[in-house]
């Protein structure tokens, strides 16, 4: 395997389907990828509740700070919705950032309407709400504080470290049950990760960063998502017993998913990193797919359908049992809810 092209998951920039015109840029991709920086751009949104309809997804609503995603997860299905915002899902997903600085305020505004009914918020439900610049503008941190003072139940899915600092606000919420965390973890292999989750924290730094967690009283889980057969399936097993030794209690899956352009850069990242795989890898997929790398199906995309997606399925529960962890969700909290707050909590 080649290592991270500049702790980047994507190589190139594939045109935006919503633009007449695409730009081919004369330098080589290494070039390209060499001059990259990451930009911020203030996302100017004037609310902050995503809501959801889709029928194979446990929430209504989600937030998300950040739009687009430093980690640069080369599978990321979120990759395709920069496309909305007139950019590539490519490069371009990793390295122009939209930050809502007023999200805690939205986030307020929102529970103070008499139309909103507590019900748990996915924080992360697109894109990572602790990638590396949340160390410094901490917008996450100040959602929790607000999830915290209306008592509004929240679940969270990170691969990063940095949810420990809020360490002390997730014990007050957990002492009502008001919130839950599940780590995403891929796979427990250095190299691989580095490559195709190239700015996301190591594996081992997840498993301690859920150790942490579930040593304070933080209801806790693994998400071995996505599941990339016949590259990935065969770590199910090893996640699952390492995530229940540092105090996992509940596991979920999905199989890989490849909506839209993140198909095209799936593929080239494999062949770029792995061509002795790489055919083996898509004629699995194509298996689990129908015939295709990637299906909107509700009732078929995230488990897949046919022999491969079936063994998958048995391995998972196997180890699920073997370790004894629920394959639900955690119940969380919803009659607690204050709409009136009135003052911060003391913590703050």
């Amino acid at each position: 395997m080649r290592r991270a092209d500049h702790g980047r998951g994507g190589a190139s920039n594939p045109p935006n389907r919503f633009q007449p015109f695409h730009v081919e840029p004369l330098e080589s991709e290494e070039e390209q990828q060499r001059a990259v920086p990451t930009r911020y751009y203030v996302d100017s949104s004037r609310s902050i509740l995503a809501e959801n309809d889709s029928p194979d997804v446990p929430f209504a609503f989600s937030i998300n700070p950040y739009r687009g995603c430093e980690h640069g997860c080369i599978y990321c299905y979120a990759r395709q919705t920069h496309e909305y915002l007139g950019f590539s899902a490519g490069v371009d997903f990793e390295s122009k950032i939209l930050v809502k600085p007023d999200a805690p305020e939205l986030l307020e505004r929102a529970f103070r309407r008499k139309s909103w009914q507590p019900q748990p918020v996915c924080l992360s439900g697109n894109t990572d709400c602790y990638q590396p610049v949340e160390r410094r503008l901490e917008l996450t941190r100040k959602c929790l504080q607000v999830f915290l003072k209306y008592r509004n139940p929240v679940t969270m899915v990170t691969k990063s470290q940095l949810i420990t600092r809020d360490l002390d606000i997730l014990q007050e919420l957990a002492k009502l049950n008001l919130v839950s965390v599940h780590f995403s973890i891929t796979t427990l292999d250095p190299c691989l990760a580095r490559i195709m989750e190239p700015r996301a924290a190591a594996p081992h730094r997840r498993m301690e960063a859920l150790h942490s967690l579930s040593g304070a009283g933080v209801p806790t889980g693994v998400s071995v998502s996505p599941v990339i057969p016949g590259l990935t399936d065969e770590e199910i097993p090893a996640i699952v017993r390492d995530a229940a030794a540092n105090g996992a209690r509940s596991a979920v899956y999905i199989i890989v998913r490849l909506p839209l352009a993140v198909e095209q850069l799936f593929v080239e990242w494999l062949e770029r990193h792995m061509p002795a795989r790489s055919a083996k890898i898509l004629n699995r997929l194509r298996e689990i797919r129908g015939g295709k790398l990637s299906t909107s199906d509700f009732s078929t995309r995230k488990q897949g359908e046919g022999k491969i997606a079936e063994s998958i399925r048995a391995l998972f529960e196997m180890s699920c049992r073997k370790n004894g962890l629920s394959q639900d969700g955690f119940e969380l909290a919803t009659s607690r809810f204050v709409r009136d707050a009135g003052p911060q909590p003391s913590l703050f």
